[in-house]
C-alpha cells in the first residue's frame, strides 16, 4: 500500500474507485465498504484509494472537543493496508478545507487530483460546506462528470451495527468484550517501553511501562486487562494494568504491562498491546502483602483465560 500526507501528493496514473471517511477503528462497518472498494478495483482494473483526514474533522470543527480516537494515524494506516488498500491518502483537515463547495469537492478533488472512475459511499453521507450536499447531489455529479456511485445502503449498515462511537463508549466502561465484537479484533494499544519506578520487579512482577505518545488515543477503563503482543518474532500473553497505583499512592496514571514466562531487556520497543479480557477494575489495597496476593490471582486468571483461546 502507497500511503500519501495529502491529495496534492498523490499522482493517479490509472483510473481510481475512491471511498472516503475518518474510518477510525477500521471496524466490521467500515471492512464491508473496505471489501466493495477491493473487489471492485480488482474487477474494473482500477486502482483502491482510501481518502482520510488528520486531524479529525471535529478536533477542527468543534476545538472545544475532547474527542478521543480508537487509532492513531500510524495504527489506522497499518489497518488498512490488511484490508488490501492500493493507496491510502491522509489529507490535512483544516477550516480551509472544510469551506470547499460540494462542487469544488468533486471536480478539483475527486475528478482533476484522483482521476476518479467510481466513488463507494455509504448512504448518509454529506460533504462539501457545511455538510450541505447528499448522496442525490453526488449521484447527479457523477453524471455530469462520468463517474459511477456505489451507495452503501442503510440496511447494509444496520445489519453490521457498528459505529466509532459505540466502540469509544464501550472502551469507557471497560467492556472490552463488546469493543473489540464491535472492530472485529482486539483492541490494541501501541507504544514505546520507558523505564519506571521498577517496584513490580521488587515484589516479583516486573512490568513494562508503555508510554503512548498521542494524547488523542482512546485509552479504555482503568483496570487490569488480560493481554498479548509479539515480541521479538514471539506471541507472549500478560497482564496489563491501566491505572494511578493507589495502594502505592500514585498520582498519575501508567499503563503497564506485567509479561507471563518472559525475561528480556525490551527497553525502547515500540509495542503493539492487544487486551482481551477485563480482569477486574484497579482497586487500592491495605498494603504491598494484599496487593501481592491480588496480582497472584490476577495471574492465574490470565493463564486460565488464555488456556482455551487461539492468540
Amino acid at each position: 500500500m502507497k500511503i500519501f500526507n495529502s491529495i496534492q501528493e498523490f499522482s493517479a496514473a490509472k483510473k481510481t474507485i475512491v471511498t472516503l471517511g475518518t474510518f477510525d477503528g477500521v471496524h466490521k462497518g467500515h471492512k464491508s465498504i473496505l471489501e466493495k472498494l477491493t473487489k471492485s478495483s480488482k474487477q474494473t482494473g482500477c486502482e483502491s484509494v482510501v481518502l482520510t483526514f488528520f486531524p479529525h474533522p471535529r478536533m477542527v470543527l468543534q476545538q472545544s472537543s475532547d474527542l478521543k480516537l480508537l487509532n492513531t494515524i500510524t495504527e489506522k494506516a497499518w489497518l488498512l493496508e490488511q484490508c488490501g488498500i492500493d493507496n491510502l491518502i491522509i489529507h490535512p483537515f483544516s477550516m480551509e478545507f472544510s469551506r470547499l463547495t460540494a462542487e469544488e469537492f468533486v471536480k478539483d478533488i475527486l475528478v482533476d487530483s484522483l482521476n476518479i472512475c467510481k466513488i463507494i459511499i455509504g448512504h448518509d453521507h454529506r460533504f462539501g460546506r457545511n455538510r450541505t450536499a447528499d448522496i442525490n447531489d453526488l449521484i447527479r455529479f457523477g453524471q455530469e462528470y462520468n463517474f459511477e456511485v456505489e451507495q452503501i445502503t442503510a440496511l447494509e449498515v444496520n445489519e453490521v451495527s457498528v459505529s466509532s462511537t459505540k466502540i469509544r463508549n464501550a472502551l469507557v466502561e471497560g467492556n472490552i468484550y463488546t469493543a473489540n465484537r464491535f472492530l472485529g479484533y482486539p483492541y490494541f494499544l501501541t507504544g514505546k517501553v520507558t523505564t519506571g519506578k521498577q517496584l513490580g520487579r521488587t515484589i516479583g512482577f516486573p512490568t513494562a511501562n508503555i508510554a503512548i505518545a498521542e494524547d488523542y488515543k482512546q485509552i479504555p477503563a482503568q483496570g487490569v486487562y488480560a493481554v498479548s503482543s509479539v515480541i521479538n518474532g514471539k506471541t507472549v500473553l500478560g497482564m496489563m494494568n491501566i491505572g494511578t497505583r493507589p495502594t502505592v499512592d500514585g498520582t498519575y496514571q501508567t499503563i503497564e504491562v506485567h509479561f507471563l514466562d518472559f525475561d528480556a531487556d525490551i527497553y525502547g520497543q515500540e509495542l503493539k498491546i492487544n487486551l482481551h479480557y477485563r480482569l477486574r477494575a484497579e482497586q487500592k489495597f491495605d498494603g504491598i502483602d494484599a496487593l501481592k496476593a491480588q496480582l497472584q490471582n490476577d495471574r492465574l486468571q490470565t493463564i486460565d483465560f488464555f488456556k482455551n483461546k487461539e492468540v
